[in-house]
């Protein structure tokens, strides 16, 4: 079997120092291979075509997928790039969005605390003004009850005032007169 491998393969020193050059570096396959050259399959001494030009046609080839597999690998790394962008922009909207509702919940706190306060001192005043009303409420049916006793008190007198001016209540009854003294 060893035999069959061909002596540019051994004679080569990029391929015998190290055969994957390229993974040591950023997946450009250019550099691997670009120094070696082609080799076809083993053909018996009958054979009408020239090595040369078999090593053009398979150079040929080679670049041809070389160029497509770099092709392909910058557009993986484009789309690689682009991914950790959008994901670095997600990551800043997200981080965004939290501060702003933070900063959302921070002022409803606050603005809850001064809707409560407001409410107690509402509520704090409408007791005031509830017990105030309820005592000038009683107090006004107070007044109400002596303003009517004054009237009737000043009704009655003016009755009576009106009563004795009338000529037949100045008619005494003869019994309680006095007889006038007889002078003897």
């Amino acid at each position: 079997m060893l035999s069959t491998v061909p002596a540019i393969i051994s004679a080569n020193p990029m391929i015998q120092s190290d055969p994957f050059p390229s993974l040591q570096s950023a997946w450009d396959c250019s550099q691997l291979f670009s120094n070696t050259q082609s080799v076809g399959p083993a053909r018996s001494g009958s054979s009408s075509i020239e090595p040369n030009q078999t090593q053009t046609h398979s150079n040929s080839g080679l670049d041809e997928s070389n160029q497509t597999l770099s092709i392909i690998d910058e557009r993986k790394r484009r789309r690689m790039i682009s991914n950790r962008e959008s994901a670095r922009r997600s990551r800043m909207r997200k981080q965004n969005h939290l501060e702003k509702l933070r900063n959302q919940a921070n002022r409803l706190r606050i603005e809850n605390r001064e809707l409560t306060n407001r409410l107690r001192f509402l509520l704090y005043h409408c007791h005031r003004v509830r017990t105030d009303n309820d005592r000038l409420r009683s107090e006004s049916t107070v007044l109400r009850q002596k303003l009517s006793d004054m009237h009737q008190i000043l009704l009655f007198k003016q009755l009576q005032q009106f009563s004795s001016a009338w000529p037949c209540n100045n008619v005494t009854v003869m019994s309680e007169q006095i007889p006038p003294p007889l002078i003897i």
